[in-house]
């Protein structure tokens, strides 16, 4: 099939590949997202899934929205067969969802109805699910409503962030992804309706979503920080300043108030409303993320002062 592929970040890249190693499908034009700024300058930088295409010779269409008539129009020239889409990161409607023959197929991770929304694997963390997985779906005028195609799980790790999980999604969907496209090329494949039971929503998390509540109990705090890990970091207030934090790990240790620190020989640990937790890294404002227990040496907390 002609194939328009639709997606951003890195994530979205071993699925550009895949589909770019079939013989059976041939991608005609990527649509990503505009450059955007990046780095410590600030430079205007194309997305991965636009500097993969490039190298590949493919043409890459950059809107500001898929709406947009000139889009439109060449989107109509190209005249795909099917869109498959991984984190593309804008809304897709009409009249470029009726434009492919055999519409926008998303891979998404998690198992729908199960955490719709831009941030799956986030929730799923947050929520502490022992499976996620990942889904292909047509693509309708809902969120994330569409009748699937394919289905995988994966069992999520006592240890992982949501980069580490979503890193696994992201290599593990693209066999998913291809199949269902040869699925449908084959003309066997039939989207299944959603089961009406079992909606969750996975809003995107911002900063204040980040924010390490260390009156809640350890597993609370440890699963915040691994969803929040590395997007949007999560951090904690010191001496009136934002510490960005590496994910934090639950110990045994009884009697710190919650937000106390205890600076150990070899760890640096904070109370919080069960046991402690036992710090990772720590980036102060200005300056390179380091091993907690170097922070702790040059801070030199006291015993009054907490992580808030």
């Amino acid at each position: 099939m002609r194939l328009l592929f639709a997606g951003t970040p890195e994530v979205a890249l071993p699925s550009l590949r895949a589909l770019l190693d079939s013989p059976r499908h041939e991608v005609v034009a990527v649509l990503t997202r505009p450059d955007a700024p990046a780095g410590r300058g600030r430079t205007l930088t194309p997305s991965p899934v636009a500097r993969l295409a490039t190298e590949a010779g493919i043409e890459v269409l950059t809107p500001a929205r898929p709406s947009e008539p000139d889009f439109l129009d060449r989107l109509a020239e190209l005249a795909p067969d099917c869109a498959p889409v991984v984190a593309y990161g804008a809304l897709l409607r009409e009249p470029a969802l009726s434009l492919p023959r055999h519409g926008w197929v998303n891979l998404h991770f998690s198992v729908l109805p199960a955490w719709r929304g831009a941030a799956p694997v986030q929730h799923a963390l947050l929520h502490g699910d022992d499976y996620t997985g990942a889904a292909t779906f047509r693509i309708g005028p809902g969120l994330d409503d569409g009748p699937v195609y394919g289905v995988l799980t994966e069992r999520i790790k006592p240890r992982d962030t949501s980069g580490d999980l979503l890193a696994r999604l992201a290599e593990a969907g693209a066999p998913l992804l291809l199949a269902t496209l040869d699925g449908i090329a084959d003309g066997g494949l039939r989207p299944q309706p959603q089961p009406a039971d079992g909606v969750s929503l996975a809003p995107k998390l911002g900063p204040d979503d980040a924010r390490l509540r260390f009156d809640q109990p350890a597993v609370a705090v440890d699963r915040r920080a691994r969803a929040c890990t590395p997007d949007p970091g999560p951090w904690a207030e010191f001496r009136g300043d934002r510490l960005k934090l590496g994910p934090v790990e639950p110990t045994d240790h009884a009697g710190l108030a919650p937000g106390e620190l205890l600076v150990e020989r070899r760890q640096v640990l904070v109370g919080t409303a069960t046991t402690a937790v036992r710090l990772g890294t720590v980036q102060p404002p200005g300056k390179r993320p380091m091993p907690a227990l170097d922070w702790a040496r040059g801070a030199r907390p006291d015993a009054s002062e907490r992580l808030a």
